[in-house]
């Protein structure tokens, strides 16, 4: 007797079926992105206007590029920062290559060494 094979169109359906899971489940990944604070110039003084123009993700990576003999950088509130007042508790960050990822809403970072905040190194990045 003759053999039997299933239908093309048995086939095509849990197939079709295959590549749209996976196109919905992807449309929904968004890949973070990472951010050299400073660029080439890194975390300096007078640094504040660097985030301008540009726009942040919650999940984003910054970059903290500096020499730890000079600097560090201050995970802030809103008070700390525009006071330049490093909080009791803040997370210091001091290997001179830190990598901080950005949470939702407002993110402040100043650097925690005497005068370097009131000289302008210091940051307010808002991720949505």
């Amino acid at each position: 007797m003759g053999e039997r094979r299933g239908s093309a169109s048995a086939m095509v359906v849990p197939m079709v079926s295959v590549v749209a899971m996976a196109f919905i489940l992807n449309s929904g990944v968004v890949q973070a992105a990472t951010y050299i604070v400073g660029d080439e110039n890194g975390w300096n003084l007078n640094i504040g206007n660097w985030p301008n123009g540009k726009s942040f993700q919650a999940g984003d990576i910054l970059v903290f590029n500096y020499d730890p003999a000079f600097h560090n950088v201050v995970i802030v509130d809103q008070p700390g920062y525009s006071s330049c007042i490093t909080p009791e508790g803040a997370p210091i960050f001091a290997t001179g290559k830190d990598q901080i990822k950005l949470v939702k809403g407002e993110n402040f970072f100043v650097c925690g060494f005497a005068g370097h905040c009131a000289s302008g190194m210091k940051i307010a990045v808002n991720a949505v």
